[in-house]
């Protein structure tokens, strides 16, 4: 795409942000700027650049061999004006307590642009879940829900799978607690096994919901999907399924990766065939194709949309202006930093927001949570048609407020959150 020289000027001067911004940083220069648009009381918005409570936890754990290690966990409760805390539980070794605010704050935005009856909430251990036994995993797991337990339940603040966490690690946690209450708490926790409760669908949801939003960013800037090029930056859970959700829609996906790099096939791989990282783990780049690619240059191909569905702050203010890609479709959590998405808008990159692309996850949680307090168990068909509407509603919602205050969209669902966040506030007031 050209640059004008004011857009040249524009990004010099965004690259020479820091890029060592935080996740809450991110947040919180969010939040500023769209407090600019919508008419919010200054001290509702000065109330949610803070938590409402951070829980950090010390989580001893006997190894295999015998030897103690003590982890540090955390739990980030945000917001809960809406309804319960809401929100993943990652086990990697770069969580930090600042990276879980940050997060919580934008499952909160999530929350509130999908009209979800929730708050934001995140948590994690500083561990790699790589270097545990299935046993140690589970120790861990067991160990911290019991030290966290007087501050979640169905009712107060219900964790979900995040990174390094999976429908086990959730089976884990809701026997623990459960076993400590007294009785079976299947709403403790969303993306359980169905056996136990958990939602058909829940897995899927995220890139799911990625397409969908994707197919309707296509619609709206009247592309024809069958002759639009994607690439996708991560093969997990959501990129996965995201992809070969749009392969089935017709879209052509040229490009996927994993940890390890990435494949491309200018004339479009067979999504279906290439082994997610749960099929075969870093099993991306043992599948045949006409070329190998580095994670970074695949976020630099010259592709109708872009995916990033891997890790947070891969486009920076260092990168992105290199990105050739019409469309961004954020599916991980905070892929963009606030700089590069500074350069991107002046480069007329349409770039679609994580709070609204990969909230599939938190609905389809949303649905499990109310057929664990029904006891009863919905189809997979009902899910996803639930989750269709759901996203289609949110969808719209966000287009008119991006129609009706000419803003990005990021800005645009960030106005549909704080605006019901903040009638929210108005309504209930400040305790004394």
């Amino acid at each position: 795409m050209a640059q004008s020289e004011e857009n040249a000027v524009a990004a010099e001067e965004s690259n020479a942000e820091p890029e060592s911004e935080t996740a809450l940083e991110t947040a919180r220069r969010q939040l500023e700027r769209a407090a600019g648009l919508v008419d919010v009381n200054p001290g509702i918005i000065e109330r949610l650049k803070h938590p409402t409570k951070v829980q950090r936890v010390a989580v001893p754990l006997k190894r295999d061999d015998g030897t103690v290690t003590v982890y540090t966990g955390y739990r980030s409760q945000h917001d809960d004006v809406r309804g319960p805390y809401k929100g993943g539980l990652r086990y990697h070794p770069n969580v930090t307590e600042d990276e879980c605010v940050g997060l919580s704050m934008w499952m909160t935005w999530k929350c509130a642009v999908m009209d979800l009856p929730f708050g934001g909430g995140k948590g994690g251990i500083v561990v790699d879940p790589k270097d545990l036994s299935l046993g140690e995993k589970e120790r861990l797991t067991r160990r911290f829900a019991e030290e966290v337990r007087d501050f979640v339940g169905p009712e107060k603040d219900i964790p979900a799978p995040d990174m390094g966490t999976d429908a086990q690690t959730m089976a884990w946690f809701m026997d623990a607690y459960s076993m400590q209450e007294g009785e079976t708490q299947p709403g403790v926790v969303t993306g359980k096994p169905p056996v136990l409760g958990g939602s058909y669908g829940r897995a899927a949801a995220p890139g799911r919901s990625v397409a969908i939003i994707a197919r309707e960013v296509i619609d709206h800037y009247e592309m024809d999907i069958e002759e639009t090029t994607v690439a996708v930056q991560g093969f997990g859970s959501v990129g996965a399924n995201a992809a070969r959700i749009l392969d089935d829609y017709g879209a052509t996906i040229v490009a996927v990766s994993d940890v390890n790099g990435g494949i491309y096939d200018p004339d479009g791989l067979d999504t279906h065939a290439v082994p997610t990282h749960e099929e075969q783990p870093e099993g991306v780049m043992k599948y045949d194709s006409p070329a190998k690619i580095s994670n970074e240059d695949l976020l630099e191909l010259d592709v109708d949309v872009l995916i990033p569905a891997a890790i947070g702050d891969v486009i920076t203010a260092e990168n992105a202006e290199d990105v050739r890609a019409d469309i961004v479709i954020e599916g991980a959590n905070g892929p963009t930093t606030f700089a590069a998405a500074e350069i991107l808008e002046s480069n007329d990159v349409a770039v679609v927001p994580d709070i609204l692309a990969n909230a599939g996850g938190v609905t389809v949680s949303y649905f499990e949570w109310l057929q664990n307090i029904n006891r009863r168990s919905w189809s997979l068909k009902r899910v996803n048609d639930e989750l269709e509407t759901a996203m289609l509603r949110a969808w719209d919602d966000v287009s008119d407020a991006k129609a009706e205050f000419d803003v990005t969209w990021r800005d645009a669902a960030y106005v549909v959150a704080l605006s019901r966040i903040a009638e929210a506030k108005e309504s209930r007031g400040l305790w004394p």
